[in-house]
């Protein structure tokens, strides 16, 4: 069924894939990032490794891997480049950083050498890069103009599609991502970190709890707040502030978004539904100045806790 639908649809959709494979064409020709003097290699725990992608083959392992997570665990519907080609792909990809955690303990084959696994991924993107392309993903749901016009003498870096393979979702994967994001924070001087972070499901009345948790306990200061679009907001606060259990509202949120609040994020106002990926997104706000002290204590000043 998969390989009909794949075939069967690709002569009628060719039209509408167009942008998006030409983006894909373009990553392609480019088969091998330059960072500088930031060496691709950020850190190791045993087997594990973090790297920013350096190569076509990588990045496409990174977007198998959001398929998979994405569109065959969650409730994701997949339409176009996706549904062609079994991966999550969009214009964005082009553009952006990949930073991966890869599994060098894989098995070979008898013919073959083992090729380390993607088992983690998250997508980063510099203001700078940004602003020479098609700007921010976030601002198609989110009103992020007077913010960045706000704090217009500072770097922005936009995080986004991240995502774990099952078993890999542990401590360890989760803080190699985090030793990954905050080497790339400090060699390219980041002051704030902004990204979509996602609630499972489209109904805000199954998420009334987390989605008042946030609204009415970390919601962003006035100086860092954005507004979702106006055409996509959805109230946050559908409890009232009493009526909210921060022990089981903070036991309802997902993992990602618990991590967000234990470094120090704040939100923005009103959430947005994704009906495509079957998400309510909200919107995160990460000043590196309010990162908690104790987790730049604990991947150390320089990132060298887990360096390679």
């Amino acid at each position: 069924m998969t390989t009909f639908l794949r075939n069967g649809m690709a002569a009628s959709m060719k039209p509408t894939l167009a942008p998006a494979l030409k983006s894909l064409r373009t990553m392609v020709r480019r088969t091998l990032r330059s960072y500088g003097d930031l060496d691709p290699v950020l850190g190791r725990i045993g087997s594990l490794e973090v790297r920013l992608a350096t190569t076509v083959r990588e990045i496409r392992q990174a977007q198998k891997l959001r398929f998979k997570v994405f569109y065959e665990e969650m409730s994701a519907v997949p339409k176009g480049t996706a549904l062609l080609l079994r991966r999550d792909v969009d214009e964005y990809d082009a553009v952006c950083d990949h930073l991966l955690v890869l599994d060098h303990d894989g098995k070979a084959g008898p013919l073959r050498r083992a090729k380390p696994k993607v088992v983690g991924t998250y997508r980063l993107l510099r203001q700078d890069v940004a602003e020479r392309h098609q700007g921010f993903y976030t601002r198609g749901e989110y009103d992020i103009a007077p913010l960045l016009k706000a704090h217009a003498s500072l770097r922005f870096l936009e995080l986004g599609r991240s995502c774990v393979l099952e078993p890999y979702r542990n401590k360890r994967t989760v803080e190699l991502l985090w030793h990954g994001i905050w080497t790339y924070v400090l060699h390219h001087k980041i002051d704030v970190m902004i990204g979509c972070a996602s609630l499972e499901g489209t109904n805000p009345q199954d998420l009334a709890l987390p989605l008042s948790f946030l609204h009415h306990y970390a919601a962003a200061p006035p100086e860092w707040q954005a507004r979702a679009l106006p055409e996509r907001f959805t109230r946050m606060d559908v409890l009232p502030k009493e009526a909210v259990d921060p022990k089981a509202a903070l036991h309802a949120l997902p993992p990602l978004v618990k991590g967000y609040l234990r470094l120090g994020a704040t939100f923005g106002t009103g959430a947005v539904i994704d009906p495509q990926f079957g998400t309510t997104d909200v919107l995160v706000v990460l000043p590196v100045s309010a990162i908690n002290p104790r987790y730049i204590d604990h991947f150390g000043p320089n990132a060298n806790r887990h360096a390679a």
